[in-house]
């Protein structure tokens, strides 16, 4: 039986397949891991290509396009159907990452002797810059004060080059990025997998931040190493990447905090984010200024589908939590 089954979701990417996984079939396979494609009903002969291209690779239609997190939440659990053995790890990777030699079995390996871990991540490169860590996950994430995301490599807009600072073994983080996280199935499932209402970007933040509520601890493993182009569905600087962070990552604090402290904390936010409003507008970027607007009026508007909260305040106790990383990169302009 298989150990591990990483999962590449696609929509009408056969282009970033045609580069990436023939690198990824190379060096995804054994005897304890499978390597699947879950196609969100794309219309560009993807489906065609993998099979007359990468008969090896595992194929799921899902018939139309479920977004980032009903997609993999279908996927896995196709891949693990009732009455069926349940494989025990699984690894969702993006299409657009290239893997390295043997990029899998260190984090199998961390899995089955770390029984407390319930998800995490390789080191995550630029693609295009390789020697720089890349935006989106760079060596493992955390939360600040207010709830921004950052990451051990990157503070907002500033990437750092890996000079191996974050080479001293794994580490424990507040979140693994979905670029390439590796997680129980057992427990991805038993949590709920992924929220479908973020459809995508933070999604995994918010189910890593479920599962140190439930107890399990979220580590980034530095012995293995991938390479991300970033930006692959929507670049940054988009006005709809602008709205689903904005709009998602008040969402995953409304549902991950105790609602007094939640209450205090996004009304903190609110004041941050109308300075993040006012840069755009000071640079004439109109979009992306209405772009947080609208955010916040889905945010008011969608959180009254979460009315349950936890007791506790786990967030505050996350690796990285004490930071104020505006103040950090716009004040005090610190860049790492």
């Amino acid at each position: 039986m298989k150990k591990l089954s990483v999962v590449i979701l696609n929509w009408n990417g056969l282009e970033l397949l045609k580069e990436f996984l023939p690198t990824a079939s190379r060096h995804t396979r054994g005897e304890e891991v499978e390597l699947v494609v879950a196609d969100n009903g794309s219309d560009d002969a993807s489906v065609e290509w993998i099979r007359s291209n990468h008969p090896e690779v595992k194929v799921i239609e899902l018939g139309r396009n479920y977004g980032f997190a009903e997609g993999y939440n279908r996927a896995i659990n196709l891949l693990n159907p009732p009455g069926g053995e349940e494989i025990p790890f699984t690894l969702l990777l993006n299409s657009d990452v290239e893997v390295t030699p043997g990029w899998w079995q260190p984090l199998l390996r961390f899995m089955e002797t770390h029984p407390d871990v319930a998800a995490l991540q390789p080191k995550i490169m630029s693609y295009r810059q390789r020697d720089m860590f890349e935006y989106a996950g760079a060596a493992g994430g955390y939360l600040d004060r207010l709830g921004y995301p950052y990451c051990r490599g990157r503070l907002f807009d500033s990437v750092e080059r890996d000079e191996g600072q974050y080479d001293d073994g794994p580490a424990d983080v507040c979140w693994a990025s979905g670029a390439a996280l590796m997680t129980r199935t057992a427990v991805y499932r038993s949590l709920g997998g992924l929220d479908p209402k973020f459809f995508a970007h933070m999604e995994e933040i918010d189910l890593c931040c479920r599962m140190h509520a439930a107890g399990w601890r979220v580590c980034a493993i530095p012995d293995s190493k991938v390479y991300h182009v970033g930006g692959a569905s929507l670049r940054q600087g988009n006005p709809r990447k602008t709205y689903l962070n904005f709009r998602n990552n008040l969402l995953l604090l409304h549902k991950n905090l105790p609602a007094a402290r939640g209450r205090k904390v996004l009304f903190l936010r609110r004041l941050a984010d109308t300075l993040a409003f006012a840069m755009f507008v000071a640079r004439l970027d109109f979009p992306n200024a209405r772009a947080i607007l609208k955010a916040h009026a889905d945010f008011r508007r969608m959180r009254k589908d979460y009315t349950t909260h936890p007791e506790a305040d786990t967030l505050s106790t996350l690796p990285g939590a004490r930071r104020r990383i505006v103040i950090d990169r716009y004040l005090l302009r610190k860049k790492k």
